[in-house]
């Protein structure tokens, strides 16, 4: 199993359900900044996971890193994963997430043995009218900002390899995979709600949040990794070329809620000693979208896909790690463990990802 991205959030919690699962992964990445806390390192994943640093914007780099690789999987998602980095440099973030796809889908129809590819996006790849009504896979693509715009690219990078190289229904598949705001625990990005909230709470200091009356599809981490295993478990089954396509994977209508209940929401969780809250925006502060849904009616009907939990649960769950991560006794890595076997259940017994076919060839 080949993961890209495995050094960051997503990519992380990705490597460790598959590792639990029993797949060898091997993952794909640049290098890890030295400095503050990491999720690839405070869960050992380098003990577990075969560690490789690659730049995928270089065609000759990647191509190095998976010259002795012969996946039957890849989850594609390195990326610029932040909407204001993409503001300050926007050359950086296309270069990463539009050319980088092109590279790995490239190499990708280069292996033999690779049968299916999930590229994740975002649900900001969707031109964003912020109607009242949830997007859906059928939508136009489109982005106000360059992070939203290399995304929708990202998006049509795979329905045209996908045309020009993936067609043959014997041959490896292409999907993509957009979800919602995602937390969880183990995200320490800058400028994000439930790290800034967690560092200004540790820190001892006080956080002022922007566009408070903001509404984004907030779902756990786990959430959308479900289906993104669900999904890639379809892409290695004799029917695969009709899961070959865009796929939504939003929390359900309750997860709809805005910033400051998301905020209120964390103080609740975490208790008296949690971070004071104000409320305000910069006149220098970059445009952000004011409302984003999703509809993810698609992967319930044909995945068989289901978001799990409340936002109040998603927020608990993400509030236990950082407190669990904070008192420094705790083995994260099995704590970690504990809230997918917490949260997946059944869940891992359904794939022929872990039953009918080796998990992984490395």
């Amino acid at each position: 199993m080949l993961v890209t991205g495995h050094t960051g959030f997503k990519g992380g919690w990705l490597s460790l359900w598959l590792t639990r699962l029993g797949a060898d992964v091997t993952g794909i990445a640049l290098p890890i900044p030295r400095e503050g806390p990491v999720f690839f390192h405070e869960t050992g994943l380098e003990d577990i996971v075969d560690h490789r640093i690659a730049d995928i914007r270089d065609p000759a780099d990647y191509a190095r890193a998976v010259r002795d690789l012969e996946p039957d999987l890849v989850f594609h998602l390195a990326a610029q994963a932040l909407v204001r980095p993409s503001y300050e440099d926007p050359v950086e973030t296309f270069a990463t997430n539009v050319t980088g796809t092109a590279v790995v889908l490239d190499a990708a129809r280069r292996c033999a043995h690779t049968r299916g590819v999930v590229v994740v996006t975002s649900d900001k790849c969707y031109e964003n009218e912020e109607w009242s009504w949830p997007y859906r896979e059928t939508d136009r693509l489109g982005g106000a900002d360059p992070y939203s715009a290399s995304k929708g690219c990202t998006e049509l990078v795979a329905a045209a390899m996908r045309r020009s190289y993936f067609s043959d229904p014997d041959l490896c598949q292409i999907a993509t995979a957009r979800a919602g705001n995602v937390i969880g625990g183990g995200d320490w990005s800058r400028d994000r709600l439930l790290p800034d909230l967690v560092r200004a709470t540790l820190g001892g200091t006080a956080v002022t949040i922007r566009n408070p009356a903001s509404v984004r599809p907030w779902q756990h981490v786990l959430e959308p990794l479900a289906g993104y295993l669900i999904l890639g478990a379809r892409l290695l089954g004799s029917d695969a070329p009709q899961f070959a396509e865009g796929w939504n994977f939003g929390p359900s209508p309750e997860g709809f809620i805005d910033v400051e209940a998301v905020a209120r929401a964390f103080r609740e969780a975490w208790g008296e000693d949690a971070a004071q809250i104000a409320f305000g925006r910069r006149p220098d502060d970059p445009h952000e979208a004011g409302l984003l849904t999703l509809d993810s009616s698609k992967a319930r009907a044909k995945l068989g896909w289901r978001a799990r939990l409340t936002s109040a649960q998603a927020i608990a769950m993400s509030v236990a790690w950082y407190r669990a991560a904070a008192s420094d006794e705790i083995d994260m890595r099995a704590f970690s463990e504990a809230q997918i076997a917490a949260f997946a259940g059944p869940l891992e017994t359904l794939s022929p990802l872990y039953s009918e076919r080796p998990a992984a060839c490395a």
